[in-house]
């Protein structure tokens, strides 16, 4: 007789080194040709092409409308195609998009680039969160979760460092600026990777000839099992999840999280070069990179420690409620600080917050959608979770304009991570692990 506990841990052991440390690479190059015009901001692309602040945060911004326009009807074509293909499809575009931004002309051009790329991306990371629940029951997502999100502090952090030492040695390569060649540089391995994905992913479980028969014949049971048990708790239409309150509940929870993402991401290097101003300090482009860095080096440490403890636990609301409150409390106060190391502090306790909170957020949507309806519903959440992704940079950056200073904007990024947190407590009776 087969040993059910022998099975199950080794066919999660193969499955998680199969696929998440590729799911990781790829989410790494999209991230960070998302938020790659960060670095190429401060770096001569606002001078070059005579952007104001609030004009650099619409163009950071303008991303995501593209992205909400098409992110539900994307996830909904990977559900009924295969992630293999879709997937492949969707960085091939992206890739094309981010390599063409090396020759954007002037700002009209950056904000059609900026949305077309948001076109191209839709549907990517939802698609990924639905993929996961293909391969993983339900009492291991966090942790999964967590694991494959570190690609979002890894690509910031590596990212920031690497998006530097381009920006400063590439100038003049191919006769292009360093933020242009960076640019161009940073969008070529999705091109790359698109053709691996087309060979190496692979749809379902029970397709997967890398497990032995024992190990597909278990995981297809067990995730049967479990969708099976959630349409007799509550069936879930597509129409349904995309129009009740809970799921457009926890899109408002998410936007509140991502809000602190995104502004961190495409500002925080902004912060840290105004702090020559300020604190009459004086960084060069690589020791910006290294600093920007530091909040999610750690934060990327925090939110799988973090993960495993709520799925030990089986706790989900606080372990996002908490980190998002601490985060938000904090992050106003980092420019009031009387040095900058003070202030990275409060950044740093900011970033972990956002990070900490994200992997067991996305643990409580398939805790009660399956199938067509946890397709329509994940992608519905990070559509509109995602205005916060145009909303974040572009008030930002306007608010920097009015007042001459980064304080109101991250006065906004506290509020919103505390209405994130109270947010999530108000549907804690309505997003519980079954």
């Amino acid at each position: 007789m087969v040993d059910v506990t022998d099975v199950s841990g080794a066919t999660l052991r193969k499955v998680t080194l199969r696929l998440v440390p590729f799911l990781g690479l790829l989410y790494f190059v999209n991230y960070l040709d998302r938020v790659n015009i960060g670095f190429a901001g401060p770096s001569g692309m606002k001078a070059d092409l005579g952007l104001t602040e609030t004009a650099f945060g619409f163009a950071s911004g303008i991303f995501f409308i593209g992205y909400l326009i098409l992110e539900v009807p994307s996830n909904l074509a990977l559900h009924r195609f295969g992630a293999r293909r879709w997937i492949a499809r969707i960085m091939a575009s992206w890739g094309i998009v981010a390599t063409a931004m090396a020759f954007v002309p002037n700002e009209t051009m950056l904000y059609v680039l900026r949305f077309a790329l948001g076109v191209a991306e839709a549907g990517f990371f939802p698609g990924i969160l639905l993929y996961l629940t293909y391969w993983f029951p339900q009492q291991h997502r966090a942790k999964i979760v967590a694991l494959f999100m570190t690609a979002v502090p890894i690509s910031t952090a590596l990212g920031s460092t690497v998006s530097s030492l381009i920006i400063q040695h590439g100038d003049g390569v191919f006769g292009l600026t360093g933020w242009r060649f960076m640019f161009l540089v940073e969008g070529v391995p999705a091109l790359a990777l698109a053709v691996v994905t087309w060979f190496y992913l692979t749809d379902r479980p029970d397709k997967a000839r890398w497990l032995s028969q024992d190990e597909r014949d278990w995981l297809t049971a067990e995730l049967a099992s479990e969708q099976a048990a959630l349409e007799h708790a509550e069936h879930w239409t597509v129409r349904k999840a995309l129009t009740h309150p809970r799921v457009l509940g926890l899109a408002f929870v998410y936007g509140g999280i991502v809000y602190g993402l995104y502004a961190l991401g495409f500002f925080l290097p902004t912060i840290i070069s105004g702090f020559q101003q300020q604190y009459g300090t004086h960084f060069s482009i690589v020791q910006r990179g290294l600093i920007n860095a530091v909040p999610y080096v750690i934060g990327a440490v925090v939110m799988v420690l973090w993960s495993r403890h709520g799925d030990r636990t089986g706790e989900r609301t606080w372990h996002v409620a908490l980190p998002a409150l601490i985060g938000g409390l904090a992050i106003p106060v980092a420019l009031y600080l009387g040095n900058p190391f003070a202030a990275m502090v409060a950044v740093t306790v900011c970033a972990v917050g956002v990070l900490a909170a994200l992997p067991t957020f996305w643990a409580l949507p398939s805790t009660f959608l399956s199938g067509a309806a946890a397709a329509g519903g994940i992608a519905l959440i990070n559509s509109i979770g995602n205005v916060s992704g145009f909303v974040a940079p572009y008030v930002t950056g306007a608010l920097k304009d009015v007042t001459g200073s980064q304080r109101a904007g991250l006065w906004v990024v506290g509020l919103c991570m505390v209405g994130a947190a109270l947010g999530v407590l108000l549907l804690r009776n309505r997003t519980r692990v079954r």
